[in-house]
């Protein structure tokens, strides 16, 4: 995004916000013919994580990118409406009827009170990025056909038969990791307790300037209750890594709350790469899992053991077969290190 942006800036675009979104527009207006065709035309010089929605004089269109590495879903209205979003819940929220996915490489517009579809390429292929099913989206989505609480759900079991240790509860980090945690409770046949309570009215750790900043939010934002883990080995489960502030921090407030063993379960695998397609985690070296061996991370962090889902056991979760192309369709870079599109100037970004 940043080598189109400065390519247009040169040839005399003024560019008035941060985003991304911006660009399309200035590349929209060198284009001549149609709306629809300028479109296209547009799209095939952006490539990347994107799902665009455009408002126009003659309509509404929408767009994905030609990997699919976002959701986008078309949903409609008992009044004949149409709806698009980037989660099936909102659908339901409004009393859409979910009619499908908008495909990768593909633009849908309303023309007459009917959906017209239209492809910018024909170089498409299926890398749902895995961190929606992980962490991004709500429990009550479906992506790909997969609830989303399903999902996490069968990760947790997937958890328990590859990482299990004896213990007396279990124990989710709210919220993306409830689902989880029920799925590994239930498969260990012990209580899923609710020794973690979350305070709603703080806003995300991870943005915070500095450390001492992101401590004391994960501080203000998550307790633990002594009642529930005092004397207790407690399995903790929580859906992901990344620089480790909020593991330590969680794993300090439930020793303070008596817990006599801590055994940290991660239902995802390790986070050892930058992702480019629109997470904040660009920075290769505030990746913890990327500077530190599992044991490292352990003692760091503070747990008596430390252990994470295996790549192919975050596959199994998903339910998908290998004919929805590398991953089962799904991009794992942030895992793996092996990314669907070409990254240009981003891995000199990832460096610094």
């Amino acid at each position: 995004a940043e080598q189109i942006k400065t390519t247009l800036e040169s040839e005399g675009s003024i560019f008035h916000a941060s985003g991304d979104a911006e660009i399309i527009g200035h590349i929209l207006r060198r284009k001549k013919g149609g709306f629809v065709d300028r479109l296209k035309e547009s799209l095939l010089e952006i490539d990347g994580a994107f799902c665009y929605v455009l408002l126009h004089d003659s309509g509404v269109y929408v767009a994905r990118d030609r990997y699919g590495i976002r959701p986008l879903s078309i949903g409609k209205l008992s009044d004949g409406g149409y709806v698009f979003s980037s989660e099936t819940c909102a659908l339901n929220i409004v009393g859409a009827t979910f009619l499908r996915d908008v495909e990768p490489g593909e633009v849908v517009y309303v023309e007459n009170g009917k959906l017209v579809s239209e492809f910018y390429t024909d170089e498409t292929t299926h890398a749902m990025c895995m961190m929606e099913y992980i962490y991004f989206s709500r429990p009550d989505s479906d992506i790909v056909e997969r609830n989303v609480h399903s999902v996490r759900k069968r990760s947790g079991i997937e958890l328990f038969k590859e990482t299990h240790v004896d213990a007396d509860i279990v124990i989710g980090v709210p919220d993306s990791s409830i689902s989880a945690a029920n799925g590994y409770a239930e498969a260990a046949k012990l209580p899923n307790e609710m020794g973690l309570i979350k305070n709603r009215y703080i806003g995300r750790t991870f943005i915070a300037p500095n450390q001492a900043m992101r401590e004391q939010g994960v501080r203000m934002k998550i307790s633990a209750i002594p009642s529930i883990v005092k004397d207790k080995r407690v399995i903790l489960i929580d859906d992901s890594i990344v620089r480790g502030t909020t593991s330590k921090r969680i794993v300090s407030l439930l020793r303070e709350a008596g817990a006599k063993e801590i055994h940290m379960r991660i239902s995802s695998p390790p986070i050892k790469y930058p992702c480019f397609y629109g997470v904040d985690t660009t920075v290769i070296d505030d990746l913890m899992a990327h500077q530190l061996s599992i044991e490292e991370m352990r003692r760091h962090i503070g747990a008596d053991t430390l252990a994470f889902l295996s790549d192919e056991g975050m596959i199994k979760s998903v339910g998908l077969d290998e004919s929805y192309g590398d991953n089962c369709g799904h991009c794992m870079a942030c895992f793996t290190g092996k990314y669907p599109t070409k990254l240009y100037d981003a891995v000199e970004d990832a460096n610094h």
